[in-house]
């Protein structure tokens, strides 16, 4: 029995899915929990040198909570962007394959980045738990979304960055300089609310401030972030979404030529 068009794409995702998994995970005795290494030793670098200040800044937060916060989503959204420059190259020769699409490439990295920093996320919350440090989720369907709508949001950004990088090669090295200052601009480290209100209206189009902000909302019952908005990220993950599909369906039969 013929297979319908979703049906063909879903079974080359899971191909590509399990690919992913062995060709980063495959090689490595420890497998699975190098994953969980460059998440947590950048927090707890950021906790020695920042810790005992953001205490005195913040001391009703537990600042290890507040920190996972920021960096978990931001390395979601930089891992997601950032493999996606490579994604075609990598998978050159699968390509020959019909039912094997740039797209599936891009989905299937998403979805391991995916699973990899929610699984290090719930291990990090379940560790700093564990040390005393006081939060409670009680916005588990809005940290759900905010979620789903980072990656979305990534999966856009990451579908731009492929068709620019396929079309002009020279970009694929500037392309991911692109996103390093989002780490400073983005509510990593300090809450909005310590920004002077007359600069808010820049920030706030960035939607990685909204997605920090919000799960930091979501996990801090008394944590109060004016001027974020689920919608406005919402909004920003499927106009960016459309605009990479838009992109893609437009040259892929361009990245497909050698």
């Amino acid at each position: 029995m013929a297979r319908s068009g979703l049906e063909v794409q879903k079974a080359a995702v899971k191909a590509l899915f399990l690919r992913e998994i062995k060709t980063r995970f495959g090689k490595y005795r420890l497998g699975y929990l190098w994953a969980a290494l460059e998440p947590s030793a950048h927090v707890l670098v950021m906790l020695a040198i920042f810790g005992y200040i953001m205490h005195r800044t913040m001391p009703d937060i537990s600042f290890p909570v507040f920190l996972i916060n920021g960096i978990i989503p931001f390395f979601i959204f930089s891992s997601i962007s950032n493999r996606s420059i490579g994604a075609i190259e990598a998978n050159q020769g699968l390509f020959n394959y019909r039912p094997v699409k740039p797209i599936d490439t891009i989905i299937a990295r998403a979805i391991l980045e995916s699973i990899i920093y929610a699984f290090v996320y719930a291990l990090l919350m379940s560790a700093v738990g564990l040390m005393g440090e006081h939060f409670k989720i009680n916005q588990l369907i809005t940290l759900v979304c905010v979620w789903i709508l980072l990656v979305v949001f990534s999966c856009g950004i990451g579908l731009i960055f492929m068709v620019i990088g396929k079309t002009f090669p020279e970009t694929e090295k500037f392309l991911p300089i692109l996103i390093k200052p989002l780490y400073f601009i983005s509510c990593i480290m300090f809450p909005l609310h310590n920004v002077p209100k007359d600069y808010w209206h820049y920030l706030l189009w960035n939607p990685l401030v909204h997605v920090v902000e919000l799960c930091r909302t979501s996990v801090f019952p008394g944590y109060v972030s004016e001027g974020v908005s689920l919608s406005y990220l919402a909004f920003c993950s499927l106009i960016t979404l459309f605009i990479g599909l838009a992109l893609y369906r437009t040259r892929e039969k361009a990245m497909l030529t050698s």
